[in-house]
């Protein structure tokens, strides 16, 4: 080995002449990444790059920012099952609780609706022809002719039973007098019965036009040349619109049947002295008014029937519950 002294320069052979080895390359080392170049003042940075420890902080930096974003939805997905799961727990319960009620409700409806049902299909079924009036029926006629109030009320066939116009039933009846009242009564499918309530005649009126034959209430019911047989002959005072006449028709009308048929003859000035007769030229009986009419029935029977009755001209009831015989 040369040694060299202080400022003296190398030479080439002695450059040449020293071993390879020896030679040392000061100029910084450059890593070469793949993809791109190099730049040599990068080379710090690069190489810490390429540090597998950093890459790695790298990488765990991100997985626990995706790791607490995972963590956020399934915190908000199972909150949201949880209040789900709460609100479905909370209409179990509502139903438990109220499933009478919905069942009363139920059955309500149902119940309803079957009424309905039935209340339309009824009606539509009875206005329908289904129902049309074919026979009419009188009931209660002794005295009228039933034949000829069915005819009177022959505009009613063939009409359903709710249509039957009473309004026309009654126009038609007004003109039969003996019907004092009465009742129309639908029998379906078919049949509408009309039973009457005829008035009771209590006695005759005389007048140029013959014997008019009246009820209690004045009510003309027939008229006939002759006097017809049962019934009393009637004098009053100011004819049948008078109060005398009905006080008289009212006392004839609460006679019994029996005591009725025995009457010949009736008067009155006044509604409180009515006169009876008994009998063609028989006893007279005073009356009086019309108050307490069954006692003096019961007092009258009771004389006729005893001791009393022979040779009388004259029972006196006037006053209830004594009598007067002459």
């Amino acid at each position: 080995m040369q040694r060299l002294g202080i400022g003296e320069p190398v030479s080439e052979n002695r450059a040449s002449s020293a071993p390879a080895g020896d030679h040392v390359d000061t100029a910084p080392i450059v890593q070469i990444r793949s993809g791109g170049s190099a730049e040599p003042g990068d080379g710090g940075r690069a190489e810490e790059r390429s540090r597998p420890g950093a890459r790695g902080a790298d990488d765990e930096a991100k997985g626990r920012v995706s790791g607490r974003a995972d963590d956020d939805r399934v915190g908000w997905r199972g909150v949201w099952r949880a209040a789900r799961a709460r609100r479905k727990a909370l209409r179990a319960e509502v139903r438990r609780f109220t499933v009478r009620a919905r069942r009363r409700r139920l059955a309500w409806l149902i119940g309803i609706g079957s009424v309905l049902l039935l209340v339309v299909g009824s009606v539509g079924a009875a206005y329908s022809p289904l129902f049309a009036v074919e026979e009419i029926s009188i009931e209660g006629a002794e005295q009228l002719d039933a034949a000829a109030v069915e005819s009177a009320l022959a505009d009613q066939l063939g009409k359903p039973l709710p249509l039957v116009d009473a309004s026309a039933v009654k126009a038609a009846l007004v003109a039969f007098p003996l019907i004092e009242t009465y009742t129309l009564e639908a029998h379906p499918p078919h049949d509408l019965v009309i039973r009457v309530v005829e008035r009771t005649p209590v006695g005759v009126v005389e007048s140029e036009a013959g014997f008019t034959t009246v009820d209690a209430a004045g009510v003309v019911l027939a008229t006939a040349g002759e006097r017809p047989a049962g019934l009393p002959l009637i004098q009053v005072e100011g004819g049948t619109g008078a109060d005398a006449f009905r006080a008289v028709g009212q006392v004839l009308r609460s006679l019994p049947e029996d005591l009725r048929a025995r009457v010949t003859g009736a008067g009155a000035t006044s509604p409180e002295d009515v006169t009876l007769t008994l009998g063609d030229g028989g006893p007279q009986v005073i009356w009086g008014s019309v108050d307490d009419t069954s006692e003096k029935v019961s007092t009258l029977q009771g004389a006729l029937k005893g001791a009393l009755a022979e040779g009388a001209t004259v029972y006196d009831v006037s006053a209830p519950g004594t009598i007067i015989v002459r």
